[in-house]
């Protein structure tokens, strides 16, 4: 299975989702579990050098080709973390999803970047916005929930702004973190 970790738009948390899915599917013992860092900033693999994660491999492939021939493997989960923009790596991963997961903040211009996202993907495969570092119980985050639900856009999972969460290779997975994205693993693997 492929999923996809992305969005047009940078900084919204595509590493630490694509990061914590992995390791999350190598926890559930998915059968092989692939990493693919297809951001040529490579913060994704940064973080894997930081802090490997057991039972899952790490590729670094910034290219078309090498992010194509990860996701053409047999078995296990493939996780891609895409760079942002609509670039032709990121639309070789879409065009090969099995399922798309699209970080977001609340507020902001963050929408218009999820539409632009969605409109990439082809339409015969599941997507779901994940909203990263959100502030609970604010109206921005209410807001952006009603603004998805009214769209019709699955809301997958909220993850709550939590520096334990988000701190990067500066530290090690969080246990809460696991337990959110755990659930946003759910999702993405979910017969349709």
């Amino acid at each position: 299975m492929n999923i996809v970790v992305s969005n047009v738009k940078g900084g919204v948390g595509k590493t630490t989702t694509a990061v914590y899915l992995a390791a999350a599917a190598a926890r559930r013992d998915r059968g092989p579990v692939v990493l693919v860092d297809a951001d040529p900033q490579g913060a994704t693999a940064e973080w894997y050098d930081a802090d490997p994660m057991d039972g899952v491999e790490l590729i670094e492939g910034p290219s078309v080709r090498t992010v194509t021939k990860a996701m053409n493997q047999d078995g296990g989960i493939v996780v891609v973390d895409t760079p942002p923009g609509e670039g032709t790596v990121v639309q070789a991963a879409l065009s090969r999803a099995d399922s798309v997961v699209i970080p977001t903040r609340a507020g902001g211009v963050e929408p218009n970047r999820v539409v632009t996202t969605l409109a990439m993907t082809p339409r015969n495969v599941p997507a779901g916005v994940v909203v990263c570092s959100a502030r609970l119980g604010t109206n921005d985050l209410d807001a952006t929930i009603d603004w998805w639900r009214d769209l019709k856009v699955p809301v997958w999972w909220v993850v709550p702004e939590r520096v334990s969460i988000a701190s990067g290779p500066a530290a090690r997975l969080s246990t809460e973190g696991m337990e959110h994205y755990e659930k946003v693993l759910r999702k993405a693997t979910a017969k349709r």
